[in-house]
């Protein structure tokens, strides 16, 4: 996910995970180590670094889930980076969960970048409107935050379009003015 700044006033979103609930939910193991006692000693520490031979099936699938989430995420991050440049404010930062193996798994990030619009240079807004809109559409798979970067990217490039349309036709009007009041006193 992209978060955006402009200007100096961070506008950091947290991300909408809600389509990717925790693989583990937090009391699980705890669940599990009250319903039966034997558990209690192998399976009531989340953390204490059991290795893949000592987790049941039903573990070992939710770490091989965290494992591809992980791995997604940090793609999707590094898609934003890569396509962000000089843009990016920061590097990217996750939220992680902890398997039943006991390591912390990527399940969601986010990339800030700067969206403000460069000062009195609007075909530098352009160009970097672009390069923001590339940067939150560079992931396979853009999530909504992602898109609604996008978009704004897309609304910055138009109205820096306009001005230099404006810019344009104000050079235009003013070397035609210019024109239109010379005299030519020459006979």
């Amino acid at each position: 996910m992209i978060s955006s700044l402009s200007g100096n006033i961070p506008a950091f979103k947290q991300a909408d995970y809600s389509q990717h609930p925790p693989l583990v939910p937090a009391n699980d193991v705890e669940q599990k180590a009250q319903q039966n006692p034997e558990l209690k000693a192998t399976e009531a520490s989340p953390s204490d670094g059991k290795k893949n031979g000592q987790l049941s099936d039903e573990e070992l699938k939710v770490v091989r889930e965290l494992k591809q989430r992980d791995s997604e995420v940090r793609a999707h991050e590094a898609a934003h980076l890569a396509a962000a440049g000089g843009i990016a404010v920061s590097g990217a930062s996750f939220s992680y969960q902890q398997g039943p193996d006991g390591i912390r798994y990527a399940i969601g990030g986010e990339v800030s970048i700067d969206t403000s619009g460069v000062p009195g240079d609007p075909a530098a807004t352009l160009r970097k409107a672009d390069t923001i809109r590339r940067a939150a559409l560079a992931p396979a798979e853009p999530s909504g935050q992602d898109m609604q970067v996008a978009a704004n990217a897309t609304a910055m490039a138009a109205k820096a379009q306009a001005e230099l349309f404006q810019k344009n036709q104000d050079n235009q009007n003013g070397n035609q003015d210019r024109q239109g009041t010379q005299i030519d006193l020459s006979v």
